[in-house]
C-alpha cells in the first residue's frame, strides 16, 4: 500500500508562485476569494546587509493523524488514495469543524457564491456543489500515474512527490535521513508534508 508524501526545498524555491497558478487552474480555486490550496509565503528575514528573501510554500499536510477528518459529522472527510485526505463535496454540510480543527488552516470553504464566480472565471465547473476545499495531492492525477500539478510545475525542481513506502524513492532517503522534516511536526498530526530547511 502506498504513503504518498511530498518533499519540498526551501533551498530552491524561488517564489515565482507558478506552484499556485497550476494548482487554481487545475483544481478551480475560488482565487477571487484570495483562496488557494497551495500559497507560498514571502519572508524577509535578517537584517542589515545580510537580508533576504524567504519562500515558504505551504499546503494541506495530508496528516497520518488529521483532526479534521476526527471531527467531521458526516464523514465528508476521509482517507483516499495512498494514505491522502480527501473531501466527498456532496456529503460536506459547509459546517467549517475541519478548519476550526485544522492547525495548519489549509481548509476554506467553497460556498455557492463561489460556484457562481467560478463559472464566470473557469467556465464548466469540475465541482459540482459547494463544500469545504483543501489541497487533494491532485488526487485525480495521482490515479492516473501523473504528478500533482504543483510539483509538475515547479521551476526549481522545490517540490518532489512520491512513495514513503517505496525504499528506493528519492523523497523516502531524503526523510529517512533527516534532510526532510514536517514543519510543525510537533502537533502530533503527522504531516506528510516535509521540508528541507533553508542553509
Amino acid at each position: 500500500m502506498a504513503h504518498y508524501v511530498m518533499v519540498i526545498d526551501l533551498n530552491t524555491c524561488v517564489g515565482c508562485n507558478a506552484c499556485m497558478a497550476a494548482c487554481s487552474l487545475e483544481n478551480q480555486t475560488p482565487v477571487w476569494s484570495d483562496e488557494w490550496r497551495t500559497y507560498v509565503h514571502d519572508r524577509e528575514v535578517g537584517k542589515g546587509r545580510s537580508v533576504r528573501r524567504h519562500f515558504i510554500p505551504r499546503l494541506c499536510n495530508h496528516c497520518e493523524n488529521p483532526p479534521c477528518m476526527t471531527v467531521c459529522p458526516t464523514g465528508a472527510t476521509y482517507r483516499g488514495v495512498g494514505g491522502t485526505v480527501q473531501v466527498e463535496e456532496d456529503l460536506c454540510m459547509g459546517c467549517q469543524a475541519c478548519a476550526l480543527a485544522c492547525p495548519y488552516d489549509a481548509r476554506y470553504p467553497f460556498t455557492n457564491e463561489d460556484m457562481k464566480e467560478g463559472e464566470a472565471y473557469y467556465g464548466t465547473l469540475k465541482r459540482s456543489s459547494s463544500s469545504m476545499d483543501k489541497c487533494s495531492f491532485c488526487e485525480h492525477r495521482i490515479k492516473e500515474g501523473k504528478q500533482p500539478a504543483c510539483v509538475q510545475t515547479c521551476v526549481g525542481y522545490s517540490r518532489m512527490f512520491g512513495d514513503l513506502d517505496n525504499p528506493g524513492h528519492p523523497v523516502t532517503e531524503l526523510i529517512k535521513s533527516g534532510k526532510a522534516q514536517p514543519l510543525l511536526g510537533h502537533l502530533g498530526t503527522r504531516p506528510s508534508v516535509y521540508y528541507i530547511p533553508q542553509k
